[in-house]
């Protein structure tokens, strides 16, 4: 390879490390709401799963308590699953057509 080809690769590297690692701090401002018992509970949480609020309503709080800490079990489930979708969307984009070494992943 030549000097320069391989000084336009480290470039192009860093340029991307760079943007990966903005995507990754946008993902902590990005806010997902998970839901269950039709909405009954909700959690609002951010792409990198740190919990805003919790929201029972208050139609719950005189049934069982078994069922309503499935319920808001439930609740931070759908949303890590939203909150992962996400961010495997927003991150494949970044490094959709990327040639990777077999089992390397992104983000590292």
């Amino acid at each position: 390879m030549l000097k320069g080809q391989l000084a336009g690769l480290m470039k192009q590297a860093q340029a991307m490390q760079d943007n990966l690692k903005k995507a990754q701090d946008e993902l902590g401002l990005i806010e997902v709401e998970g839901q269950s018992g039709a909405g009954l509970v909700k959690v609002v949480m951010t792409c990198k799963h740190d919990v805003k609020r919790v929201t029972i309503d208050p139609s719950l709080l005189a049934d069982d308590k078994d069922m309503l800490e499935d319920l808001v079990a439930a609740a931070f489930n759908d949303g890590i699953r939203r909150a992962e979708a996400l961010s495997a969307d927003k991150m494949g984009k970044l490094t959709a057509g990327m040639p990777l070494p077999g089992g390397m992943k992104f983000p590292f």
